[in-house]
């Protein structure tokens, strides 16, 4: 079997999406389309894909802002789980992050994704006893509107 690594290649992209949403990394806020748009907008040099035998097994989208970087929408196909693929996409991720000098990696994982935690953790990757908080900064058409109370409090 042949695996290799490549760049985002457009005529994945259904399949992206259709990776994503086999292992639940769609939430109603997450429009999986959009998300490809504004990584391929900003580094899409790191925006790996997965592939075994040319069919799309897995991906991650990497963003480093110069200081840390991100793992976002890390994923293989669940049949794929298990055997190596998914540690070899964070290992390709890792060697490009080394070479702009990037001093840490982060990952976040749902909690209710226990499986995901184990594998990170198993990784290397530590809780840093910290608490991960959100601004949404725009609502999609999927997402409901922001709690218009929670908004004044910052102007």
């Amino acid at each position: 079997m042949s695996f290799e690594i490549i760049s985002y290649d457009p005529k994945y992209q259904e399949d992206i999406i259709d990776l994503w949403k086999k292992c639940n990394l769609i939430v109603p806020q997450n429009d999986p389309t959009e998300d490809i748009q504004k990584k391929l907008d900003f580094q899409p040099d790191l925006f790996l894909s997965a592939l075994l035998d040319g069919q799309l097994i897995g991906s991650v989208m990497v963003g480093y802002e110069g200081h840390r970087d991100w793992l976002n929408y890390l994923a293989v196909l669940p049949e794929y789980q298990k055997r190596g693929y998914g540690r070899r996409l964070v290992k390709k991720a890792v060697e490009e992050l080394r070479k702009l000098d990037c001093l840490k990696v982060n990952v976040q994982v749902r909690k209710s994704n226990p499986s995901a935690i184990g594998f990170h953790k198993h990784l290397g990757f530590k809780d840093d006893n910290v608490v991960s908080l959100g601004l949404r900064l725009k609502s999609r058409a999927r997402e409901r509107v922001l709690d218009k109370k929670a908004c004044e409090t910052l102007h």
